[in-house]
């Protein structure tokens, strides 16, 4: 399986998806420049954490307008799996890809911690590694990680079970917990923590291996054992 990475002006957290992906997971993945206009190469599209244009006006608010994110809606579309992890996760709401909005930290203050996650739902394809209910350790590094949606929206995701990880103790104020949510179609999630900062053992944690576990998982069953 072959990811793309994308990396806008000020991320800085492509290196560490990256690492994850190619030296912890075993898989193929390449770096893509925002200007990108071809991703049809790649299998799985990851977009990383950081400060995409130096998050002037909103977070995610600019990147969304980049040549390459017509290419990430095109494989959206097309079904294959999106993850976009803390900044990532802002350019996925603010695309319209994912429902909802951010705001500044219930503190003000920048956040920089392990948190621990529930897994609310483990039947997805970034997932079903997990057991259903386990709480994992995976850090957050964020100032504007309060997700937002209306009761509408809120109802919508909890009946069609699109809320994939709940924080257990709510560092920023995010509405019902939510600390990953993923599209009608569950094939693309965006979430606020950091999976690719716990990848191993030496990092603290290695609970966030298992999510891309699960995307290759997932990729496998429907591309290589189908065929």
């Amino acid at each position: 399986m072959r990811f793309a990475v994308i990396v806008f002006p000020g991320s800085n957290c492509d290196i560490d998806m990256f690492h994850a992906v190619k030296d912890e997971l075993g898989a193929e993945a390449e770096y893509v420049w925002h200007d990108e206009s071809n991703l049809d190469r790649f299998d799985g599209i990851l977009l990383p954490g950081g400060f995409s244009y130096g998050d002037y006006l909103r977070t995610g608010a600019i990147a969304q307008f980049s040549n390459v994110m017509d290419e990430v809606k095109k494989a959206a579309q097309a079904g294959k799996p999106v993850l976009g992890v803390c900044n990532g996760f802002q350019i996925l709401l603010e695309t319209g890809l994912l429902p909802g909005a951010m705001r500044r930290n219930e503190s003000l203050k920048f956040i920089c911690k392990p948190e621990t996650l529930q897994v609310v739902n483990a039947e997805t394809m970034f997932s079903s590694s997990y057991e259903q209910g386990e709480e994992i350790t995976i850090p957050i590094a964020h100032g504007e990680g309060n997700y937002y949606c209306d009761e509408e929206t809120l109802k919508q995701l909890e009946e069609e079970n699109r809320i994939v990880f709940r924080y257990k103790n709510n560092p920023n104020g995010s509405i019902s917990d939510i600390a990953g949510i993923m599209n009608e179609r569950g094939n693309v999630l965006g979430m606020m923590p950091h999976p690719e900062r716990a990848v191993s053992s030496l990092l603290g944690s290695a609970d966030g291996l298992e999510l891309f576990q699960s995307i290759v998982k997932s990729w496998r069953e429907n591309h290589v054992l189908s065929s």
